[in-house]
């Protein structure tokens, strides 16, 4: 077995991690990096404004793991999916700074306990370790020996949606094979993504010339329609509870996500949009047909990126086309915005390519102890 190159001390409640090469030390001195790890059961153990800070300067910074988001679907439970979770958020400082985040919690996972990210597995694309540009190598070192002496009867890190660029994947390889894990990765799920660039005219062009021609075809159809159409972000909070009804209402005509909404996937859903909207990244849209809703895109608007969060039609509408009118619509808008990229995450949907979509991946990662 690989000597491990980091050895803990423990001292009340923290954990302090040293490099092996640093003498053992005699009674309570600061340690080297001055790297203190802490768990936390609750959030409000920890500042929302740190931990938002520390995703800006991230490897990874997503929607999914701000602290307001991951707050709401821990209150949740992730719809109902975790019934028996317990919150274990892996805190590092460095010289008092929070440097590091393992957002966490144990759960019992097809017949035993395992620690996963917080979001996992079924509503959150995108989730990571939140770590300063610098301290990645050194946190989670530090997070494997702590998971390790904390938390002796978890034998298995399940990490899913991991984004197969993470600079997470390479230095947890690295920490388990220094420390004596195992760890197997594969991917999970396909995430379609656009890269746009210049304006409306300059996304077609680069679309496949057959599916450039269907999308002005339907276009053209609905604006030249007879009936009158038009489309919305949803921007009044006074009107967002009704809003938000109507689109589960849109989403409940595709059978698979009717049963999707089950009431406790409503709560669950209803506290994230409501979430986005106070926090300014709700993008609510609705396709309408003589002033009734035939489409709605539900989106996160988030730095430089949309991420397409999930969709509904009413098919009696279908000759109009309205998803994809309305789909085509968003990008437009995102373009006329100054967006870099529309995110479809989760999903191989064959439209997500029509449009354009390149091909990328989340992760399965597995971290097994001795």
């Amino acid at each position: 077995m690989t000597t491990p190159a980091y050895i803990s001390l423990t001292i009340g409640n923290h954990i302090y991690i040293f490099h092996r090469e640093f003498p053992q030390p005699k009674g309570i001195i600061p340690p080297i990096d001055n790297m203190e790890i802490k768990i936390h059961r609750d959030f409000s153990e920890i500042s929302e404004t740190e931990w938002n800070t520390l995703l800006q300067h991230s490897g990874t910074n997503v929607p999914f793991l701000t602290y307001g988001y991951l707050k709401s679907w821990w209150e949740f439970k992730g719809g109902g999916e975790w019934p028996d979770g317990e919150l274990a958020i892996i805190s590092a400082h460095t010289d008092g700074k929070l440097t590091g985040i393992a957002p966490l919690f144990t759960a019992t996972h097809e017949g035993s306990q395992k620690l996963l990210f917080l979001g996992s597995i079924e509503i959150s694309d995108y989730l990571d370790l939140i770590v300063e540009t610098g301290a990645e190598e050194a946190f989670s070192n530090a997070l494997l020996i702590f998971l390790k002496e904390q938390f002796p009867e978890v034998h298995e890190i399940l990490l899913y949606n991991l984004p197969q660029a993470s600079p997470s994947l390479a230095l947890l390889e690295k920490a388990a094979q220094a420390n004596g894990w195992s760890m197997q990765s594969e991917r999970a799920y396909h995430t379609p993504i656009i890269s746009l660039a210049g304006d409306w005219e300059a996304y077609l062009a680069g679309v496949d010339k057959k599916q450039r021609h269907e999308i002005r075809r339907k276009l053209r159809r609905a604006e030249e329609s007879a009936e009158s159409i038009g489309w919305y972000i949803v921007n009044e909070k006074e009107q967002l509870e009704g809003e938000i009804e109507e689109f589960f209402d849109l989403m409940a005509f595709d059978e698979e996500k009717r049963r999707f909404l089950t009431p406790a996937m409503r709560n669950q859903m209803r506290s994230i949009i409501k979430w986005a909207f106070d926090s300014g990244l709700l993008q609510l849209a609705f396709f309408t047909v003589q002033g009734k809703k035939a489409a709605a895109y539900l989106c996160l608007d988030y730095r430089e990126r949309i991420w397409v969060y999930n969709s509904g039609f009413d098919p009696q509408f279908r000759e109009y086309s309205p998803g994809w009118v309305l789909l085509a619509y968003l990008i437009r808008h995102a373009i006329q915005n100054g967006k870099r990229a529309f995110d479809f995450m989760r999903g191989d949907e064959e439209y997500k390519y029509r449009f354009g979509a390149a091909d990328a991946f989340v992760l399965k990662v597995c971290l097994n102890r001795p």
